[in-house]
C-alpha cells in the first residue's frame, strides 16, 4: 500500500521543498564556517557541515563568492527585516537604539565577508545591493519615527547614522564576537540622542539589567586576555598594558577592523 501522504504531494512540489531546505542548511553551515575559519573554508567543508552532498552545494551555489554574497545578502536582509519590525514599537527612540546597537555587536562577526567585500572584485554584487536598500528603507523610517518621538536629533540622517556605524564596528572589533556593547560604542551612538545627558550610554538589551561593559577590556581586566587570540597576557610592569599578545595579533586587529569599515561601507553604498 503506498504512502497517502506521498501519493497527494506531487513530486514536483516535494523536489522544490526539498531544495529550499536544502538551501537553508547550506546558508546556515556556510554563516557558521565563515565566522569560525574566514573564507578559506571549502565548499566541501561546507556540505559536510550542512549534511548534504557536495553536489547539492555547487548546485545552489557554483562558486563560493556566490556562496559568500549569499551569506551577506541573508544578513543584510535580517536586519533590514529587525528594524521594519521595530516600526510598531510602542517606544521608536527605544526601538531604533535598540537596532543600531545589535548592527554594532553583530557586524564583528562576520570576517569573512569583510574580507570579500574589500577586495577589488566588483562589490558590492547586485543583489547585495538590494539588500542594502531595504536596510536602509527600513532603518530610516524607523530613524523617522524616532525623530518624531524626539528621541533622535532632528538633524541627523541616515548617511549620519550609517557612518556612525562605520567608527562603531572599528570600536566594536576590541571586543570578542558576540560580546556586549563596548562602552565607547555605546556613548558614540548615545550622541544621536536628542538629550544625551538624560542617558549618557546606550546598552544592549541582554546588559540592561547589569553594568560591566568596561570588565572585559584588557585594560580593566583582572586577568587580561588578547582580544585576537584569548591568550593570557604578561602584564609588562612599566607603561600601558598591551592590548595584543603579539606582534601577529595586532595586525590582524588592524586587518579586521579595515574589514569591517568596508562592509558597512558595502551597507551604507546600498
Amino acid at each position: 500500500m503506498s504512502d497517502p501522504q506521498s501519493s497527494s504531494t506531487p513530486p514536483g512540489v516535494a523536489a522544490r521543498a526539498d531544495a529550499r531546505r536544502n538551501r537553508a542548511l547550506v546558508l546556515a553551515a556556510a554563516q557558521r564556517a565563515f565566522s569560525e575559519y574566514g573564507a578559506s573554508v571549502s565548499l566541501a567543508e561546507v556540505a559536510r557541515r550542512a549534511g548534504v552532498g557536495a553536489g547539492t552545494v555547487y548546485r545552489h551555489f557554483p562558486t563560493k563568492t556566490e556562496l559568500l554574497e549569499a551569506v551577506m545578502q541573508q544578513r543584510i536582509d535580517r536586519l533590514a527585516t529587525m528594524a521594519a519590525e521595530h516600526l510598531d514599537a510602542p517606544d521608536p527612540g527605544a526601538a531604533f537604539f535598540a537596532v543600531c546597537t545589535e548592527v554594532v555587536v553583530s557586524t564583528p562577526r562576520t570576517q569573512a565577508l569583510c574580507d570579500l567585500v574589500q577586495s577589488d572584485d566588483g562589490w558590492p554584487k547586485a543583489l547585495l545591493r538590494g539588500a542594502g536598500t531595504r536596510f536602509h528603507q527600513a532603518l530610516g523610517a524607523l530613524l523617522t519615527a524616532a525623530q518624531r518621538q524626539g528621541s533622535v536629533r532632528p538633524d541627523i540622517e541616515i548617511a549620519d547614522v550609517l557612518d556612525i556605524f562605520t567608527g562603531c564596528v572599528a570600536i566594536q572589533q576590541r571586543q570578542r564576537p558576540g560580546g556586549p556593547l563596548i562602552r565607547a560604542a555605546a556613548i558614540t551612538l548615545d550622541a544621536m540622542r536628542a538629550t544625551p545627558e538624560i542617558r549618557t550610554v546606550t546598552k544592549h538589551d541582554t546588559e540592561l539589567k547589569q553594568s560591566n561593559e568596561t570588565a572585559s577590556r584588557n585594560e580593566t581586566s583582572t586577568d587580561p586576555r588578547c582580544p585576537i587570540c584569548g591568550t593570557a597576557m604578561r602584564p609588562t610592569g612599566t607603561g600601558r598594558p598591551p592590548r595584543y599578545c603579539s606582534a601577529a595579533c595586532r595586525q590582524k586587529a588592524h586587518r579586521q577592523r579595515t574589514a569591517r569599515a568596508a562592509l558597512t561601507r558595502a551597507v551604507a553604498t546600498g
